[in-house]
């Protein structure tokens, strides 16, 4: 059964306690935990985890019980309270005394059905009595489902014995407090006791044990100045009530307080209530302002693609982009001549193995397709230095707007997956489309002319070539045609080699300028592919981080709900 459900289970029927809102809260709380578990120090949450784990047992338990310690120091007279409460000699009495260890129980109503609470809060077997009896008769009705521990003593001079105290103030439903007229204003009950129970008033009562020593004027003085005390640790309005263990009559407001508690059955979830507004107070300082709606700012994340851009090598690449452009438009639009001799040439992306060819839609449905690495040089010191202070820049500005305790997380998830960056960048550069995957049309109009020049050109040589062999071998002579003053075949080949060399020429400066426009088209598009990974890699953990901040901050508003 989850902790909802037992919570639901235990207050089904009780229409006293907001039964929706105490569940909203706890549910909260382990939303809450869920989601800081990873981010936060497990310091921080101890408390809380301690918490969820102790409500649900207690809640799973018997609900028609209810938990009620007296608690005090040596001397106080806690347990001959406890005895003349149950009206049998159940607790020893007196300072030194064999069982100052361990608490001793006892039960108004069968045994059986508290066994379970009794193992849960740690009570031995043979520490158990009940009180109730057929001699009784209806005379203990009243508190009827009361289970009252005599605690050892907070002050003792054996350590255990007040670690077990401190376990057993944490699972109790209500504490009474047996202070006595010469040490009520002791320093350690007060500051180390009845201030960390302030979230608690409405579960805590004080009583002025041995009050039959004192005459009725001095009890109200004492009595006026423990409530004194009181208000100064925190517990405004706490009950405050003059007994003995030795005058019967002394006991009655103590045992009516006790009646109302048992008949209300509500001190475990008021218990439990208290305990949630002190783990919502220590968890306070871990939750602040809303983070920021942009949480890494434009300029953050640019300062890091600039960091990954220049460690992925995309200067380079553009630079090579741009040559190639060069390389290939020369080749294209060049002399046919000499374009084979431009074609020996390597060209500059596939020597850094960049493919140049544009992806289909049939390889971009494949993410997992496999990509050849890149011949880019690695990133020098300097570069990845660059690289980290920029991850570090971008978890200092995440973590700028919220407290403190969350920086070491954002700074984890920046560098997270760090060492995943280089081969990513890799990847994103060798995938980035360049844009040099199609021939500009141009190139192929003029690489037309070229050819149309050069086959005027060769047509005009071999014309001339071919008269010239006519007259050596004394055949007739061609009757060549002018141009004006020059023969047509003179002509063909001047003017071929002119116009061919001439295009070259005119063209260079548009080849260049496509060359700086293709170098550059080509950055850009690579710039986006390494802010992609950046957003990835780096920008992705850190709002992963925010988003469960944001969550808890959510959450830890229910919890503090009342």
């Amino acid at each position: 059964m989850s902790l909802v459900e037992r919570v639901k289970h235990a207050l089904t029927g009780d229409d006293r306690v907001d039964a929706e809102q105490l569940v909203a809260r706890l549910d909260a709380l382990q939303r809450f935990l869920r989601v800081t578990d990873p981010y936060l120090p497990d310091n921080d949450l101890v408390a809380a985890h301690t918490l969820v784990e102790r409500a649900g047992s207690r809640l799973a338990l018997s609900q028609d019980h209810t938990v009620v310690a007296l608690a005090g120091s040596t001397g106080s007279g806690k347990s001959s309270l406890f005895n003349a409460l149950a009206r049998l000699k159940l607790s020893p009495v007196g300072v030194r005394r064999p069982t100052t260890g361990v608490a001793h129980a006892c039960v108004w109503g069968p045994l059986e059905p508290a066994n379970r609470l009794l193992d849960w809060v740690g009570v031995l077997p043979r520490q158990r009595f009940i009180r109730e009896s057929a001699l009784d008769g209806d005379d203990e009705a009243a508190l009827r489902g009361l289970v009252l521990l005599d605690l050892p003593d907070f002050d003792s001079v054996e350590r255990g014995h007040r670690l077990e105290v401190d376990r057993l103030l944490g699972l109790v439903d209500q504490v009474v407090w047996v202070v006595d007229p010469q040490k009520y204003g002791d320093r350690v009950l007060h500051n180390a006791y009845l201030r960390q129970f302030k979230q608690h008033s409405d579960i805590t009562i004080v009583v002025l044990n041995q009050a039959d020593r004192l005459s009725p004027a001095d009890t109200e003085i004492v009595v006026t100045d423990l409530k004194r005390l009181l208000d100064e640790d925190g517990l405004n309005g706490v009950p405050v009530l003059a007994t003995s263990a030795k005058q019967p009559g002394m006991l009655t407001e103590l045992r009516e307080a006790l009646e109302k508690t048992v008949a209300e059955r509500q001190a475990a979830l008021r218990r439990l209530a208290g305990d949630l507004d002190v783990v919502a107070e220590q968890l306070a300082a871990t939750i602040g302002p809303p983070a920021a709606e942009d949480e890494v700012d434009r300029a953050t994340v640019r300062q890091l693609s600039d960091a990954l851009a220049a460690s992925a090598g995309v200067p380079a690449v553009a630079a090579a982009t741009a040559s190639a452009y060069r390389h290939r438009a020369i080749a294209s639009t060049g002399w046919p001549l000499v374009r084979g001799a431009r074609k020996l040439r390597p060209d500059p992306l596939k020597r850094l193995h960049l493919s140049t060819d544009k992806p289909d839609a049939a390889d971009t449905a494949v993410e997992a397709a496999p990509v050849s690495r890149t011949s880019l040089p690695e990133a020098d010191a300097a570069q990845k230095s660059a690289v980290g202070l920029s991850v570090r820049a971008v978890a200092a500005r995440a973590a700028a707007p919220i407290p403190q305790v969350w920086a070491p997380a954002l700074s984890t998830a920046s560098r997270s997956r760090l060492g995943d960056l280089p081969d990513a960048l890799d990847r994103a550069v060798a995938k980035t489309d360049l844009g040099m995957s199609r021939k500009p049309i141009w190139w192929t109009v003029v690489g037309l002319l070229q050819w149309l020049f050069t086959i005027a050109a060769v047509v005009g040589l071999g014309w001339l070539i071919a008269g010239y062999a006519v007259r050596v071998l004394g055949l007739p002579a061609f009757d060549n045609p002018k141009v004006g003053e020059v023969p047509l075949p003179t002509l063909l080949l001047l003017g071929g080699l002119l116009l061919g060399a001439l295009l070259a020429v005119l063209i260079r400066p548009i080849v260049n300028l496509g060359a700086r426009r293709a170098g550059r088209r080509a950055e850009q598009r690579l710039r986006g592919s390494v802010t992609e990974v950046a957003r990835e890699y780096v920008v992705a953990p850190v709002r992963e981080v925010l988003n469960g901040y944001a969550q808890a901050r959510e959450a830890l508003t229910v919890v503090r709900s009342e």
